[in-house]
């Protein structure tokens, strides 16, 4: 079977002033096109569904709307997991509705979804809290998800029954999850674990977590994962919360976060966005392939030593959201902050880097406190950068000593 992995919508998340709904649209639009152009059998969501717990009705109608379009009115499987942006309850409130067409929603670790049977060929055999077993059309063999959405700390120790507040979290997840693996996954089946989690490896290096990503480096405040806890029995973890494509770790399995399908945070400049299509058969190692996703404008951060080459970057790169930093021997003045504005509608901030190649003679020079307070300023912005200070450094000194004065 093929099953086709995504996570971090962030459906109606914004980037500063600039609303991304009509790129996401468009990159949704372009992973409907891969699952068909794929033959995928399933398609899994990773968590962070939407960008907020209340997200707007445009947001809303655009996940069902996708999700309607990937399931194929139930002959393909689609499977989505709550993140930690996500309410659990509205991840799970249309699952009535949606199990007709074979899209399964799971907003916590301890939902049970009561089997069903639909006309397409789709089957739910099997439940238990934090698991299913589906037959999907066209398979002789069925597919098993060990599903563990994000929740607080109180929702986990509670799920897993205990009020033990030094006992790790992760230790008792990997009970839980090998519980379900004995109980469930065999070598007749394909096995998966979907989580929206902070996975990695012991002692290994830490992932970075996106900047604007609300952090999860301990489940609910507890450890992170380590992907030593995953059940000897899985072939792959499905993975979301962190937006860059990565392989954590190939034991016992592909542990793999398949990245957001937008750069949505200057940490992610220039990070090339993905979906993991997986083949996967009983009983046998998995084959990976990414696919790139090139819908939706990328982030960049770009330097640049002067203003023409500036602008003729930003004429020559419409399509993009930047941040600039521009390398000069004075501060930028209002006339060519208000051209690079003009040349480029997707300027995320404009940094100045001040060259200080000028050296002070006397270093040690003493201070003259009979001087007004504006020219010692000027002395000091001298010593410090090698240059006289400019006319709006000023006015705004002049501002603030106004409102002293007041």
């Amino acid at each position: 079977m093929k099953i086709l992995h995504t996570a971090d919508w962030h459906l109606g998340k914004r980037l500063m002033d600039f609303s991304r709904i009509e790129e996401q649209k468009l990159v949704l639009d372009e992973i409907c096109t891969i699952a068909d152009a794929e033959d995928v059998d399933a398609v899994i969501i990773a968590g962070d569904l939407y960008d907020n717990f209340n997200p707007a009705n445009e947001a809303v109608e655009l996940f069902y709307k996708t999700v309607h379009r990937l399931s194929k009115n139930g002959h393909r499987a689609v499977i989505a997991i709550a993140g930690n942006h996500d309410s659990a309850d509205r991840v799970e409130a249309p699952h009535p509705l949606a199990r007709e067409c074979g899209i399964i929603f799971s907003g916590r670790p301890f939902t049970e979804i009561v089997p069903f049977k639909l006309d397409c060929g789709f089957e739910l055999l099997r439940s238990a809290p934090g698991f299913i077993e589906m037959k999907l059309p066209k398979m002789d063999f069925p597919l098993r998800l060990l599903l563990t959405p994000y929740a607080t700390e109180a929702t986990t120790r509670s799920f897993l029954g205990t009020e033990d507040r030094d006992a790790q979290l992760r230790t008792m997840l990997a009970q839980r999850w090998q519980q379900l693996a004995d109980t469930y996954c065999d070598d007749q089946g394909v096995n998966m674990l979907v989580a929206h989690l902070y996975f990695m490896q012991k002692d290994g290096p830490a992932p970075e977590e996106p900047e604007d990503e609300k952090p999860i480096l301990h489940m609910g405040g507890a450890q992170a994962v380590y992907t030593e806890n995953i059940p000897a029995q899985m072939q792959y973890v499905a993975l979301g919360h962190l937006h860059r494509f990565q392989v954590i770790d190939q034991s016992p399995c592909p542990v793999v976060y398949s990245s957001s399908p937008l750069g949505y945070s200057l940490s992610e400049a220039n990070q090339q966005k993905f979906v993991v299509v997986i083949e996967a058969a009983p009983a046998e190692p998995v084959k990976l392939k990414p696919i790139k996703l090139s819908a939706g404008k990328r982030v960049e951060r770009k330097r640049f030593e002067n203003v023409e080459d500036a602008l003729q970057w930003l004429q020559e790169n419409p399509q993009v959201y930047v941040e600039l930093t521009l390398i000069s021997d004075t501060y930028i003045d209002a006339k060519v902050k208000r051209a690079l504005y003009q040349a480029h509608e997707g300027i995320l901030g404009i940094i100045p880097e001040i060259k200080n190649d000028l050296q002070t003679e006397n270093t040690t020079a003493s201070i003259d406190l009979n001087k007004d307070v504006k020219s010692l300023f000027k002395d000091y912005f001298k010593y410090r950068h090698g240059q006289e200070p400019n006319d709006e450094i000023m006015d705004l000194l002049n501002e603030v000593l106004d409102i002293e004065e007041e």
